[in-house]
């Protein structure tokens, strides 16, 4: 499955997912999903010439509507598998709920956050600390 991924690509993966371990199921499926990007580009087969020509020349409300489906089905995407590969012993439905979870307590944090009020960090913070009252049962840290 990982032939491909390059050597150090491989330890970052493997990095990631096992810090996703040590994590209880729905922190764990917050985790990578924040790192679902990072993941994909680690995870991702090489495009040919006439791959990324392709897909660059594809409409933008087309690859809009797929980032939009990839989200609101992220249960059913990269992460389920990945957050099964981090905790093997959880089931399916568990797994659907707890990606299903972090997705709204991420863009929880976004709705949250707001650009002209405060400094930063103070933005971040306030920003978390809603999207965190409204989706309890995460650790601190996350």
């Amino acid at each position: 499955m990982f032939a491909s991924i390059s050597n150090s690509a491989m330890t970052e993966v493997e990095k990631i997912l096992a810090e996703a371990a040590r994590l209880p199921l729905q922190d764990a499926a917050y985790a990578l999903w924040r790192q679902s990007a990072r993941l994909d580009t680690l995870e991702g087969q090489p495009m040919t010439a006439e791959e990324h020509a392709a897909a660059a020349a594809r409409p933008m409300a087309e690859i809009m509507a797929k980032m939009k489906h990839d989200h609101d089905h992220a249960e059913d995407g990269r992460t389920f598998g990945r957050l099964k590969r981090a905790h093997p012993t959880a089931g399916d439905a568990d797994v659907k709920t707890a990606i299903i979870a972090a997705v709204k307590l991420d863009d929880d944090c976004f709705r949250y956050y707001e650009e002209a009020h405060g400094d930063f960090g103070e933005r971040i913070e306030r920003a978390v600390e809603l999207a965190a009252r409204k989706n309890p049962g995460y650790l601190q840290r996350t």
